[in-house]
């Protein structure tokens, strides 16, 4: 990051953008001054900048700073006029048409999934969540699955400090029993939302994962229950497993 330093306050500010984006994780003061070698009055003083203009913001944890929702948008915008990012949608349409039912592609933002690209069905659910819409991770099927990968001590603090509130009566707010339902998660590399978002709606979710083994988020379909039972809906996870991987390899080429 020394070529973004010697670029003033400017180069400062894209190399806390760097640090904070490069974790799953809220990423406290201390980890961006560690990371970027920026001196602490510099580093406070960029990040308050940042988070006046939207580009970050303090993890509702308070464990540290997440992109926020500017940053987001952006990183949509640019998604939107990559041609990669065409491919990507592409394959959502396929696996749409397959299933017959809404896809969505989203990634993990501290304690929230963000969705980044989504193919709604010929039937509509209802509820909308356009690209750059944010969700609670702790009871959506992206969100469970992203919980599950990470360490433990990250995986701790998210489901010991985070707000888990209850959305539906199948929401899970014990901390102890959402990470009995992540370590099953873990062990089919399935996330299962039953209900518990959305009253009468079930999601599944396959990560998207590098040949390296980095994740880059999870793709997931989503049902009212009354057109598609969890059941049925794990029927769809060969399919979607081969989606993702494509999925994957858009990246790889970049």
């Amino acid at each position: 990051m020394d070529h973004l330093k010697a670029l003033g306050a400017t180069g400062k500010a894209f190399a806390i953008l760097d640090c904070v984006t490069a974790n799953s994780m809220p990423t406290s003061m201390s980890q961006i001054i560690r990371t970027t070698e920026i001196t602490k009055p510099s580093a406070h003083r960029v990040v308050n900048m940042l988070c006046d203009m939207g580009y970050l913001e303090r993890d509702q944890t308070g464990l540290g700073f997440v992109a926020g929702i500017r940053l987001v948008d952006l990183a949509q915008h640019t998604m939107t006029s990559a041609a990669p990012r065409g491919l990507r949608h592409a394959l959502l349409e396929e696996l749409a048409r397959h299933v017959g039912e809404t896809c969505n592609y989203g990634m993990l933002s501290g304690a929230n999934v963000v969705y980044l690209d989504r193919v709604e069905s010929q039937w509509p659910l209802g509820l909308r969540f356009d690209a750059g819409s944010q969700v609670p991770a702790h009871c959506t099927a992206i969100g469970k699955l992203m919980l599950s990968q990470l360490p433990e001590n990250e995986l701790l603090a998210v489901t010991n400090t985070a707000s888990l509130a209850r959305y539906t009566s199948r929401t899970l707010t014990n901390p102890i029993h959402l990470r009995k339902a992540l370590a099953e998660i873990r062990e089919t590399g399935i996330g299962i939302d039953d209900q518990e978002f959305m009253d009468g709606v079930v999601c599944i979710a396959v990560p998207v994962c590098m040949r390296a083994g980095k994740c880059l988020g999870g793709i997931a379909i989503s049902a009212p229950e009354a057109r598609m039972t969890l059941e049925t809906a794990l029927t769809f996870v060969p399919k979607m497993r081969e989606i993702a991987e494509r999925f994957a390899m858009t990246f790889e080429t970049e």
